[in-house]
This record gives structure tokens, C-alpha cells and sequence, in this order.
């Protein structure tokens, strides 16, 4: 679930071409750097699992640590990217879907939106019948798509290794090449690379050893899309020019299969992509469902969210709320001129609201630790120092990243969390009238 929550196959068609024309040829440093940040954050999640195990997460932690208002930001935050992911996510499926079937309208935005609309309609209906069959398809779909990223970082590095476009160098990986700026505006596209590895801490209260399993999985996890993120990004720079990386958009994965195999073993990379959407739509559904039932369990929002299906064992309503959503998002995206631009434009939000709620977390990581972390240099490390140093960073970048933004991702990015303001006020209200008096 790790794995699948990040979508290796996925966030390398989505994004690989964006993190290159931002930051060229440290686009490798880049993900190798952010990774080692975020394992800061994924180091927070698992010692704060285990003190307390709650589907909620990061909402549960960071309410607990910092009072009920800090948790709620914390947990929309999340609702509000699961939300906006239902376009970004949807997109490389519709996208590899019409590759397939009708490569005409594989840039066509309209089309693109109810092929995407179908997807998302087949995935919550998977996910609403419960854990077990999502978690067994996942198995699945999770082996196919590292066994093809592998095979053409495999085929790349030894077919163009006496001839390569980009000729891997340290200069690569060179922090003295970063400008404060230049490392700024790659790392909120990185952060999108990583995001959803936290899927295994939402799903908590239906795992066996809870405070435990979930944690260690998401480490693991953290480990192995790194290592896929770095090799198959440097893969990328090693066979394509930078015309044809410019031009490959979310089919970059594609471009890379054609030059590497022969027809038609190439559109292996379409069906990478495909399983991988399918993949991360489902545990971002699960992400979205799990912390809305939390919420409503604990009262942070209205009841009915945390009602479970009377057969699966569900939380069916939360399930229906995300797909409604996500269906009002696809087809008002459609509007939007490009698939380049509407991709960059849910990337970049959903960077801002995942620097929002990892940040927190981490802070509330340091902040449950602070007693506890100085009796070994260990516990400093990874109790108090890294979360923290990690968390600095993402507000550092979220801050940075709101002037560089267009309008469009501002509404959507800062908007999406700032109108969280309206459901917590109204939810004040409710509980403070339900606990006045009869007849009051």
C-alpha cells in the first residue's frame, strides 16, 4: 500500500517532464535530496503510530499535540489534496486509455475528462467493498508497474550506456550547484513525487500489529520509490533529448518505452501507468475516506460521515463525498486549455497542501518527543531533529512557493485549505448547541 500510495509509474509520467524543465539536470539531485527530507516526516508518522494508532493520522496526532483547531487544518489539509488528486491522478489513466484505444484524442481535454470520469467511478467501487480485495488487487498492479519501471531504467543504462544523451555526472548530485531558488522551486514538485506513502498509517485500525506495521511499511516504502524516482529520472536524461522530454508532457514514460523497446512490448509503459493510477487513486480514496471517518467519529465533523456500510464495513458516505468531488473537479478541469497546464496546476497545489500537513506533523513529532529525545543521540536524531529540521523545510518551501504561483494554483492550493475556516466554525456551532440543555 506504501508503494502504491506514492504510484511510482504515475508520478514519473505525471511529473518527471515538469522537475526536468524546472531544474534540468539536477532534477536527479533534487528527488535524491527531498527524500532524504521526507524520510523525516515518514520517521514522525511511524513514532507517533505507535504511541497512537488512530485512522486519522496526522489529524489525530497533530490535534492531540497542538489542540483541536491545529489537527483539523491538518486533516483537511490532506482531504482537500485527496480531493484535488482525483484530476491529477485521473489524467495519465484517461490519458494512456486513449493511447490505447483512440491515440487522436489522447490531448484532448474534454475526452480526457470522462475517460477519467469512468475511472474514478470503477476505482470507488472497488474501494467501498473493502480493505481485503483492494489490498490484493494492489499486490497485483504494485508488481507490475516496479517490474516495468525496472526494466526500462534496466534497458536505458545498458543500451545508451557507450552513448548517452546527458552523461551521468556528480555535478548532478552537487549541492553547490543549487541556488536557494532554483532548489526551492524543484523540491514542491519532488514533494508530489512522494507524497502518499502515508496511506499505511490511515489504514491503522485494519491492520494487524497497528502501532507497528504500519510505520516500519512506510519506511520500506519511503526506501523503494526513491531508489525508482532517482534511477528512472536519471534514465530519462540518459536516452531523451531535452526537445523530446519537453515535448513527451504526462506521456514521457512512453517516449522512454518507444526508444528503448520494440512495438509492442513499448506499451508495457501505458499499462504501467494505467494500474499505477489505478493504483494511487485507490489509496488516496482510502486516505480521504479514512480521515473523514475519523473526523466524524471524533465530532470534528458532522456524524454521517463516520457511518459504515452494514455489509463491508465501510466508510461508504466519506467513499461517495470524495468520488462526487472528484467528478466536479474532472469536468470543470476540462476547461482548462492543455493537459500540461492542468497537471502543473493540481501538482503544485497539492505540493502546497502536503507541505501543510507533513509539516505539522513533523512539528508534532519534535514537539510529543522534546522530554524524551535527549536521552540517547538516536531519539535526538530521529524523535526531534530530523521531523523538525524536515518540517522547517516544507514551511520554507510552502512560503516560497505562494508568489510563484499563478491564480489559478493559489485558489486552488491556499484557497482549498482556507475554506476548511467554514466546515470547523459551522462544526463548533453544532456541538455547542447539542450540548445545551432541553429547552434551552
Amino acid at each position: 500500500m506504501g508503494v502504491a500510495g506514492t504510484a511510482p509509474a504515475f508520478s514519473l509520467a505525471a511529473t518527471t517532464a515538469s522537475l526536468i524543465a524546472a531544474v534540468g539536470l539536477l532534477s536527479a539531485g533534487t528527488l535524491l535530496y527531498c527524500g532524504l527530507i521526507m524520510f523525516g516526516v515518514t520517521f514522525a508518522f511511524m513514532h507517533l503510530n505507535r504511541v497512537i494508532a488512530n485512522a486519522g493520522a496526522s489529524y489525530s496526532w497533530v490535534g492531540q499535540v497542538f489542540g483541536p483547531a491545529a489537527g483539523f487544518i491538518a486533516g483537511w489539509s490532506l482531504l482537500v489534496a485527496s480531493a484535488v488528486f482525483m484530476v491529477s491522478g485521473t489524467t495519465p489513466a484517461a490519458t494512456a486509455t486513449l493511447l490505447l484505444i483512440s491515440p487522436e484524442h489522447a490531448n484532448d481535454t474534454g475526452a480526457i475528462a470522462w475517460v477519467a470520469a469512468g475511472w474514478l467511478a470503477l476505482v470507488s467501487a472497488v474501494v467501498v467493498k473493502g480493505i481485503k480485495p483492494t489490498s490484493y488487487l494492489q499486490i497485483l498492479m504494485t508488481v507490475i508497474e516496479v517490474g516495468v519501471l525496472v526494466l526500462l531504467i534496466v534497458a536505458a543504462l545498458v543500451q545508451y550506456s557507450a552513448h548517452p544523451v546527458h552523461p551521468v555526472a556528480w555535478q548532478w548530485f552537487s549541492l553547490t550547484q543549487f541556488t536557494p531558488t532554483l532548489f526551492a522551486t524543484g523540491s514542491l514538485t519532488a514533494l508530489f513525487f512522494f507524497w502518499g506513502w502515508d496511506v499505511t498509517l490511515n489504514l491503522t485500525e485494519e491492520t494487524e500489529n497497528a502501532n507497528e506495521a504500519p510505520g516500519r511499511s512506510a519506511v520500506a516504502a519511503m526506501i523503494i520509490v526513491a531508489l525508482l524516482f532517482i534511477f528512472f529520472v536519471i534514465a530519462c536524461q540518459y536516452v531523451l533529448t531535452d526537445e523530446e522530454i519537453s515535448q513527451s508532457s504526462t506521456n514521457i514514460m512512453f517516449t522512454l518505452a518507444e526508444k528503448l523497446l520494440p512495438r509492442p512490448w513499448s506499451y508495457l509503459a501505458i499499462v504501467a501507468v494505467m494500474v499505477s493510477t489505478v493504483g494511487t487513486l485507490e489509496t488516496q480514496i482510502l486516505q480521504f475516506s479514512r480521515t473523514m471517518f475519523a473526523k466524524g467519529r471524533d465530532g470534528a465533523l458532522h456524524p454521517r460521515y463516520a457511518t459504515l456500510h452494514p455489509t463491508w464495513q465501510t466508510p461508504w458516505v466519506a467513499t461517495a463525498v470524495v468520488s462526487g468531488i472528484g467528478f466536479v473537479l474532472i469536468f470543470l478541469s476540462s476547461w482548462l486549455p492543455t493537459v500540461s497546464d492542468l497537471i502543473r496546476t493540481s501538482v503544485n497545489a497539492i505540493g502546497f497542501q502536503v507541505c501543510c500537513y507533513y509539516s505539522l506533523s513533523g512539528f508534532a513529532c519534535a514537539w510529543h518527543f522534546r522530554r524524551t529525545a535527549f536521552e540517547s543521540w538516536r531519539q535526538f536524531v530521529f524523535l526531534f531533529l530530523w521531523p523538525s529540521l524536515s518540517a522547517a523545510f516544507l514551511v520554507f518551501v510552502a512560503g516560497y512557493s505562494i508568489p510563484t504561483f499563478d491564480w489559478l494554483t493559489d485558489v486552488v492550493g491556499i484557497g482549498g485549505i482556507a475554506i476548511g475556516i467554514i466546515p470547523f466554525l459551522l462544526n463548533l456551532r453544532r456541538r455547542a448547541q447539542t450540548r445545551l440543555p432541553a429547552g434551552a
